[in-house]
């Protein structure tokens, strides 16, 4: 193998890139663009939210209080932490999306006809699904206290001079704006996007021209080839990644509270993907129209059962299963946990887990059956 040639062929990439004017604007300013118009947009409805329920209390009048939030449709108990440091880590990990804290002494403040108190945190790294459930649990509090605290003439939905406080607290994103959880997730979406279009085109361009059948009259080995060809558009992506970064820390003032490693290793796992998802491409398509096709087919469900669109718990359960296939669904939680939360490794070793695996399998996939065309 060759560094020399890896290099050259390196350069021939940057010169055909640099030489393309169309190319220009996908990969400096289209990333930019959508930045701005996906930054403002937001709405949908949400249920079936993760709840961790903490009952300090275990009476009567809390397993009340847990049937009325359970029972609503909205929230679904998927943890019974211990203390309070164990709902927050429940939270840091992703399992639960809201916490329910029910304080001791709470059944004996109702039989006493005194306000009582219940805690409800809300992960707020989902602005969306944060707004949503804080608007659900009002609600619920309000009908709940008509039920433990019965007066006349009272409307239902109508909150009562005495009854249950919640003290309802956004959690990581307290200000709920939405954009400090898109921003994280178009880094990884235009990501996905720039690096397996411009891939898939790359390749099929050769072809087209019949450059890709030149380049194997000369020394260059098949592997120098892979290297040269990838490189450069690893190269592009880190750009990408630094200018969307910067634009939105400093344009839209998204806070980042988390490890830069993180980040790094989760977006490096998730462009592994996407570059071996657009070798795929690239073999299944004779030209560059039917590569932007393909590439279109792919990014649809990509963008509609990841999350980053529509929240995975307003999804019908049919289509539920079908969300575990996507990648993009996992460098989400990644992305916008460790900017909002400040999440780590150990937090996030589910979705870490599930990248390895899919930038071994797709890139190991694509790669090989590349391979196998070059040689045919």
């Amino acid at each position: 193998m060759s560094f020399r040639r890896i290099r050259l062929l390196m350069w021939k990439e940057f010169t055909q890139l640099l030489r393309d004017r169309s190319m220009i604007p996908l990969i400096f300013l289209l990333p930019v663009i959508q930045l701005v118009m996906f930054g403002y947009v937001i709405g949908t409805d949400v249920k079936d939210l993760r709840t961790a329920i903490l009952d300090q209390d275990s009476s009567s009048a809390s397993v009340r209080v847990i049937d009325a939030f359970t029972s609503s449709g909205y929230f679904i108990d998927v943890a019974r932490p211990a203390d309070e440091a164990a709902v927050q880590k429940t939270l840091d990990g992703n399992i639960a999306q809201v916490a329910i804290t029910i304080p001791r002494g709470f059944s004996d403040s109702v039989a006493r006809g005194e306000a009582a108190q219940i805690s409800v945190i809300v992960d707020g790294s989902d602005a969306k699904t944060a707004s949503v459930a804080q608007g659900y649990a009002g609600t619920i509090v309000a009908n709940l206290s008509n039920t433990l605290y019965p007066q006349p003439n009272t409307k239902p939905g109508a909150s009562t001079a005495v009854g249950v406080d919640a003290q309802v607290r956004v959690l990581f994103n307290p200000t709920m704006r939405a954009v400090n959880t898109m921003v994280p997730a178009l880094l990884a979406f235009i990501l996905m996007m720039s690096t397996q279009n411009l891939m898939s085109q790359s390749i099929v361009k050769e072809r087209e021209r019949g450059t890709l059948e030149q380049l194997f009259v000369t020394p260059i080995g098949r592997a120098e080839y892979l290297l040269g060809k990838l490189l450069p558009y690893v190269a592009v992506a880190i750009v990408q990644v630094l200018l969307v970064f910067t634009v939105g820390t400093l344009w839209f003032k998204v806070p980042f509270s988390g490890s830069v490693a993180v980040l790094a290793v989760g977006l490096g796992l998730f462009m592994i993907t996407a570059l071996g998802q657009g070798m795929l491409v690239s073999l299944m398509s004779r030209t560059r129209y039917q590569a932007q096709q393909a590439g279109t087919f792919l990014m649809v469900p990509s963008m509609m059962l990841s999350g980053f669109v529509f929240p995975l718990s307003s999804m019908p359960a049919i289509l539920l299963p079908l969300t575990y296939l996507i990648p993009l669904r996992y460098i989400l939680v990644i992305v916008r946990s460790n900017f909002v939360k400040g999440s780590d490794f150990i937090a996030l070793w589910p979705q870490f887990l599930a990248m390895v695996v899919f930038s071994i399998a797709i890139f190991g996939f694509g790669l090989s059956r590349f391979q196998k065309r070059l040689n045919d």
